[in-house]
């Protein structure tokens, strides 16, 4: 009997774990792996000295937008690029939960040459922050964007969005302008369980999911090293 009960338990495993993922399901576990990656990318950013810059100014920032990966060459060819996630800051300092984006059609100039792993976006200015919280809208035309500076001393540039970028283990600037940001709201909805505004995420905080907490202390512990800094 106890053999029989535990073969038909094993059949019963084997059959649910042989049993393909749906279309949701699938768009569910790449939308959490992508939070998953953009908290280290925060980390990685937190600890090289390449980024003093950004961890002595992230506390000034209205949001942040973390694009952990990109595909390789698609800026080049003018293709489609990475998606990333968004996160505002509050009148309190405190920090959303993040709202899906991707980075798409138009082609990356890089001031040194190579091709970019991750990019930061630091949202400087409420111009910025409404343009993320649109649909879409286009760096450079809609938003001004700049290169952020690199390494202690690096020259202050002003704009809506300060982009800095990670290849090949070197952190350096980039040139974003025309390089569209579109919302994705199919990582948004698997995300979150239903059809959401990213606003609605980000602003009025009407959606929470606790699996990105770790991604908003991360974020609210290297905004920590700009305390000081912050008027």
């Amino acid at each position: 009997m106890k053999r029989s009960l535990s073969a038909l338990l094993f059949l019963c495993y084997s059959i649910t774990i042989a049993l393909p993922l749906s279309a949701d399901d699938t768009v569910t576990l790449k939308a959490r792996q992508l939070v998953e990656d953009a908290n280290a990318s925060v980390q990685n950013f937190a600890t090289d000295s390449n980024m003093y810059y950004l961890q002595q100014n992230l506390g000034k920032a209205e949001g942040v937008l973390i694009i952990p990966k990109l595909i390789k060459g698609a800026f080049i060819v003018g293709g489609s690029g990475g998606s990333g996630v968004l996160l505002a800051k509050d009148e309190s300092n405190q920090w959303s939960y993040p709202a899906f984006y991707t980075m798409s059609s138009g082609s990356i100039g890089f001031q040194f040459g190579g091709q970019a792993s991750e990019i930061v976006l630091m949202v400087m200015t409420p111009n910025g922050m409404d343009n993320l919280l649109s649909s879409s809208f286009k760096l450079g035309t809609d938003a001004s964007v700049a290169a952020g500076p690199v390494g202690v001393g690096g020259q202050e540039k002003t704009a809506d969005i300060l982009a800095f970028y990670k290849s090949k283990g070197a952190f350096l600037g980039v040139s974003l302008e025309g390089v569209g940001i579109q919302v994705r709201a199919d990582y948004n909805a698997a995300y979150y369980g239903s059809e959401i505004r990213p606003v609605d995420v980000l602003v009025n905080k009407k959606f929470s999911n606790p699996h990105a907490d770790q991604l908003r202390a991360s974020v609210a512990d290297l905004v920590k090293l700009s305390d000081t800094n912050v008027q």
